[in-house]
């Protein structure tokens, strides 16, 4: 009986145990948020913040392990680059971020157990809290990396790898300004193990506009209500990205969407 008990109790401790490591990372960052949010910015405290972004990646390379990616640097630094909380990329998903130059190929490599961290932290800004649903959404693709809006305009039907307990992959626009238009970028996330991969290709293929969702969108801009252009532009955006998910897999470049983002996905989980 007493053997039992002790087994259940380490039954019990061992997710706790797991997931120190994580929760040192994260005690980590919310120290220096916390120190360089009060701080005056000066080059000494831009020194301090990028010493610490360093530390940063350094814990994080002992929760990931090593990463080889096909196209991209050897060596992660932290997806997380900046610790003031009024930056506006502030908020990045925790990870080892690698980028070619202009990030043009980006990837994020994180733990499932700091996904679920960084979901939750989203919540109230609409985030999807189950991973699954989270990454069919926008905002994930839009706060997980960068400091430019996404816009999701079809899920491409990936063949989801042995490995992999779960894979999505998307087409969409990322940018500043207007996010109508033809889709370039695929964005592909994979969870493998306790580990989650995550490729954004920003000029992955060429697409066109849908001629019916290019009526839906004027029929939508010419309605008297909202009055608040604004609004009615959010309103039409949202009209136009689900007829060009609905019409998408009949055009004549889909097929060629859906093998690059395959391409994509066994490009980041090779090994």
């Amino acid at each position: 009986m007493r053997s039992l008990a002790l087994l259940c109790l380490l039954a019990l401790a061992a997710p706790a145990h797991a997931a120190a490591p994580e929760q040192h990372y994260l005690d980590l960052r919310d120290r220096y948020i916390a120190k360089f949010s009060k701080a005056k910015e000066n080059d000494e405290t831009y020194k301090q913040h990028d010493a610490a972004l360093k530390e940063l990646a350094g814990v994080l390379r002992g929760l990931v392990g090593p990463v080889t990616i096909k196209g991209l640097p050897a060596e992660g630094t932290s997806n997380v680059d900046t610790l003031f909380k009024d930056d506006i990329g502030f908020g990045h998903l925790d990870g080892l971020g690698f980028a070619t130059e202009g990030d043009k190929l980006q990837a994020v490599v994180t733990t499932t157990g700091l996904l679920k961290h960084w979901l939750a932290e989203h919540r109230e800004d609409g985030m999807p809290q189950e991973a699954g649903a989270a990454f069919k959404s926008d905002r994930f693709y839009y706060q997980a990396i960068q400091d430019a809006a996404f816009a999701k305009y079809a899920e491409l039907p990936v063949t989801k790898p042995a490995s992999a307990s779960a894979a999505v992959a998307v087409l969409g626009i990322r940018g500043n300004g207007d996010l109508k238009g033809a889709p370039h970028e695929i964005d592909v996330v994979a969870i493998v193990g306790d580990k989650v991969y995550f490729l954004a290709a920003s000029e992955a293929v060429k697409t066109a506009e849908i001629p019916a969702c290019e009526k839906v969108w004027k029929q939508m801009m010419a309605r008297k209500t909202p009055q608040d252009a604004m609004a009615k532009e959010n309103q039409a955006m949202d009209a136009y990205t689900k007829c060009f998910a609905k019409e998408a897999p009949n055009q004549s470049w889909f097929a060629a969407a859906v093998k690059k983002a395959q391409s994509q996905l066994e490009m980041l989980l090779a090994r």
